[in-house]
């Protein structure tokens, strides 16, 4: 059957179940007929009316327009006439892991049509682009930005009907070496603990042939130096992964008929920055600049050179082509998945309209990197911008964001890539899992140097090569603490995030099919070292490595970093818990006899989760015993979500609610803002009400002027755990599964019409319009699996 299509065998399928009462009426031809055209064609018709306008220049670049690709970001703002644009691409990191800007490029027409005239800039989420249109009396001129999706190229397209010439000026701020001070290592690894003078280097930036040349090269001496000796590493520092070392990034701007036209300078906002200017020759009613990116581990700068060259006449080469294949990518991407919440009304703008069209926008967002080497940051993703525009108080260069640039922090990261699996976008999740197995080698190396035992020991704020944070480590330790672990009261014993990846990991076997042979290294390097560790720590203890009914102790263990030097915590044993079954239930051809006999046997020696009273009623407990609560996280929860041990249909549900709504902690703790996750607990309880309110506050307007730059909460703006946290939510309103079950709506308002599409397990897509709280249309794919939704 053709993907996307309405064909009769659907129309005569057997009818949908309903929970507790009759299937769904079907419904007249003239209804059918109407809603045919929203499912003959595979991408939604709604799309289009969540393209963002604005028809008046932007104040500043924090009223800025993301745009981007492949691996690429670009903040883009008109101001003052000009154009400008940030870039970033994954993977710039200095020798502070910082994660640095590309620079700026800010674009000049004259005659300017972007002075006193008629104003439009428009973000179409179709085509990946951004247009900006200026007219001022007869003259009209277009700037068409976008970027390459298959190869680091960015594209700047002038039309004009009248001649114009043209200035495109590459902006740097990093012109000379910058020592940041206090807050403003908050951007790098040294956070709030540097070791004696940090220093931002300078770039390196020409004038090269008839373009810019710019780039960045780590000297010798990196943050990762610092922290392997900080750590007791220092003997094994040659066997472990650096990706600092020798890292060179840059790029080249260039353009048809442009050239050389002289340096600039000035200041934007708290700022200084150098400027090299290109000119048109000649004014053309036509223009074309690209800037081409480059990112390499070389021996010198004269090899990354030669590699730019070969990248800058690979760019001249059918550019007709790779436009066709980005439009193709960007339309199978909005294919894939999509949800469209009162799509009749979007007039009206509703906040519940609102959550649904930013979902695209931050769906929009997370596509940019989707062949990135590194995952999307938590922390703002590619799209950071001036952060006195975020905190009148932190004057810092557009290089700034808060909670590190090459610090990966599991808890935030793992909230933007959840979503992902419903939305069928199998290929944004291997930068998050291909991060994991680089580091691999270094997280087992801590285990056998610190504790002479096997397993990946993976903590919470993990440096890209795979070591502690070194102030989150802590450099005023007690000199006989235990060199594995931080001395930090929030992140001591926290490891065990990392089950949640190697859960995403093993979904997309049940999702899509992939051959996930390659990821079981490291599931189980990642269980050993709790089977391993534990026992390690029960024998320093006394006689015995488990306790008396065979089960391992897990303590001292964190419940997130809230419940602390915890007793069996619940987030871990139900983590453990969950991915042990899930390698179980993979097809036999994955693991051997003996593979499966351990991972039973590991099985066996998980405790069972802690339950205690609240308010005279069961609910799950965070952990057996705690010492202290040091956050406002609910791990209580975990087993709703991210473990799906309880939820809707599934046993113990009463209990699960219970936690939820008497819990006090849970109740204290319940927000709404970042990281928080009480819109996903509710809708994977069935809490409709509580679903429907939490989400929406989440995904509605953010309050800037692009509606899905939220935060910064927690974090950072633009706040993508923030975003992220609402995308789960709303899919677990729309779509929940439970072994080959499909539950269609369990936490779904009805007043709410809806068109969706979602991925569940088993290579199973689910698409449907909602309207007035009846299902009018349903296609599942493959349509076998019709006969397993269930409507609530």
């Amino acid at each position: 059957m053709e993907r996307g299509s309405l064909t009769q065998a659907s129309l005569n399928s057997p009818p949908i179940h309903r929970r507790g009462g009759r299937g769904v009426r079907r419904h007249g031809w003239a209804i059918l007929l109407f809603l045919f055209p929203l499912l003959s064609h595979a991408q939604s018709p709604e799309l289009a009316t969540n393209n963002v306008t604005w028809t008046s220049p932007s104040k500043n670049a924090g009223e800025s327009m993301p745009c981007g690709g492949g691996d690429i970001g670009l903040n883009v703002w008109a101001e003052n006439g000009d154009v400008l644009f940030y870039i970033a691409r994954s993977g710039t990191f200095d020798e502070n892991n910082s994660l640095l800007k590309l620079g700026r490029v800010r674009l000049h027409l004259s005659p300017n049509p972007f002075e006193k005239g008629i104003f439009k800039q428009g973000l179409t989420l179709q085509t990946g682009d951004v247009t900006l249109t200026g007219t001022v009396g007869k003259a009209t001129a277009q700037v068409h930005i976008w970027a390459e999706v298959f190869k680091p190229i960015i594209h700047v397209e002038i039309s004009s009907n009248e001649k114009l010439t043209a200035e495109a000026t590459y902006e740097s701020w990093r012109f000379a070496d910058r020592r940041p001070k206090g807050k403003e290592n908050n951007q790098n690894s040294y956070k709030w603990a540097p070791q004696g003078e940090v220093v931002t280097r300078r770039d390196s930036i020409a004038f090269r042939g008839q373009g810019v040349e710019f780039f960045h090269q780590n000297h010798s001496q990196t943050v990762f130096d610092v922290v392997a000796m900080q750590q007791g590493l220092d003997g094994i520092k040659a066997q472990l992964y650096n990706p600092l070392a020798g890292l060179i990034f840059g790029g080249a701007l260039q353009g048809r008929n442009m050239q050389p036209a002289g340096t600039t300078s000035g200041q934007y906002l708290n700022t200084p920055y150098t400027g090299w200017k290109l000119k048109s020759r000649a004014p053309a009613r036509a223009h074309a600049l690209n800037v081409v990116l480059h990112t390499t581990s070389a021996a010198s700068a004269q090899q990354w050179q030669q590699q730019l060259q070969q990248s800058l006449t690979a760019a001249q080469q059918n550019p007709k082509a790779a436009r066709q294949r980005t439009l193709a990518w960007w339309r199978n991407y909005w294919q894939r998945s999509f949800v469209h919440i009162q799509p009749d009304k979007a007039a009206a703008n509703a906040p519940e309209w609102q959550a649904g069209r930013n979902y695209q926008l931050l769906r929009y967002m997370l596509g940019c990197n989707a062949f990135g080497q590194w995952p999307t940051k938590f922390n703002g993703g590619l799209f950071t911008y001036d952060p006195v525009l975020t905190d009148s108080t932190l004057k810092f260069t557009p290089d700034f964001r808060n909670w590190g640039g090459g610090t990966h922090t599991a808890q935030n990261q793992r909230l933007v890539y959840w979503p992902m699996l419903k939305n069928g976008d199998f290929e944004l999740l291997k930068p998050q899992f291909d991060f994991y197995l680089r580091l691999l080698r270094n997280a087992e190396l801590r285990s056998q140097t610190y504790w002479r035992h096997p397993g990946a020991c993976f903590t919470e704020q993990l440096e890209n090569f795979g070591l502690p944070n070194p102030a989150e480590y802590n450099w005023k330790r007690p000199t006989a603490f235990d060199k594995g672990l931080e001395y930090n009261a929030w992140l001591e014993y926290e490891w065990d995030t990392v089950l949640e990846f190697c859960l995403m990991m093993l979904e997309t076997e049940r999702y899509a099919g992939r051959d996930v042979a390659a990821y079981l290294p490291f599931v189980e390097s990642c269980l050993t070292f709790f089977d391993e560790h534990y026992q390690y720590l029960a024998r320093q203890r006394g006689a015995k490595a488990l306790d008396g009914a065979g089960h391992l102790v897990l303590y001292p263990g964190s419940g997130a970093e809230t419940y602390k030097m915890a007793y069996n915590s619940t987030s871990t044993i139900a983590g453990l818990r969950t991915v042990l079954m899930r390698l179980l239930a993979l097809p036999p051809r994955y693991g051997t006899p003996a593979q499966r006999q351990k991972w039973t046997t590991m099985l066996g020696r998980i405790p069972a989760i802690s339950f205690r009273e609240s308010q005279g009623r069961p609910t799950i407990a965070p952990a057996k015993s705690w010492e202290r609560i040091n956050n406002t996280e609910s791990p209580q929860l975990y087993p709703v979500f991210p473990w799906a041990l309880y939820g809707v249909g599934k046993p113990g549900l009463d209990t699960a609610r219970n936690t939820y709504l008497y819990d006090a902690d849970v109740q204290k703790f319940r927000s709404h803002v970042g990281w928080k996750q009480h819109n996903i607990f509710a809708a994977r309880l069935g809490l409709t009400d509580e679903a429907a309110e939490l989400t929406v506050k989440k995904l509605q307007d953010s309050g800037r002027r692009f509606p899905a730059f939220w935060g910064p909460g927690y974090d950072w703006a633009p706040d993508h755990n923030w975003g992220g946290s609402g995308m789960i939510g709303l899919q677990e309103m729309l779509l929940q599964t439970d072994g080959r079950k499909i539950i269609l709506l369990p936490a779904w308002p009805k007043t709410w019409d809806v068109h969706f599409k979602l991925h569940a397990p088993y290579q199973t897509t689910v698409e449907a319009v909602v309207k007035d709280g009846k299902v009018q249309v349903l296609k599942v794919l493959p349509e076998a699996r019709r006969k397993d939704v269930v409507v609530m």
